[in-house]
């Protein structure tokens, strides 16, 4: 009974609208290593009640560098523009040699509850 109670919890949890959140990006006029400025991307279904989008960079070929990422205030956008946050852009160490990138969000209330998880990933160059 306790095992199906928690189980009944860890259910009600989850939101429909987390698991279809969308996230997309491009490189758009990314400079090569390092760049400050995030680039352009698009969300999408964004669960109600978020009021912060947190993004973070990993480079999936080099995952110990720390690329970081940047929290933006959610306001009902849909796309944000390059350079919405700041955050330590790609540097494959050998350009002819693309490196993989993710980026994550999650979607935050205004109590820094997590509503919601996406993903997408990219080559760089």
């Amino acid at each position: 009974m306790r095992a199906a109670l928690v189980f009944g919890l860890l259910l009600t949890t989850i939101s429909p609208a987390a698991a279809n959140m969308g996230l997309g990006f491009g490189w758009g006029p990314t400079k090569q290593c390092f760049d400050p400025n995030s680039p352009p991307i698009t969300i999408a279904d964004v669960p109600q009640r978020t009021a912060t989008l947190r993004f973070k960079l990993t480079d999936l070929d080099a995952a110990d560098f720390n690329h970081g990422g940047g929290d933006v205030n959610f306001q009902g956008q849909e796309t944000l523009p390059y350079g919405a946050f700041t955050y330590k852009g790609p540097c494959p160490p050998d350009p002819s040699q693309p490196h993989h990138y993710r980026l994550s969000l999650q979607a935050l209330d205004a109590s820094g509850a997590l509503l919601g998880t996406a993903r997408a990933e990219r080559n760089f160059p």
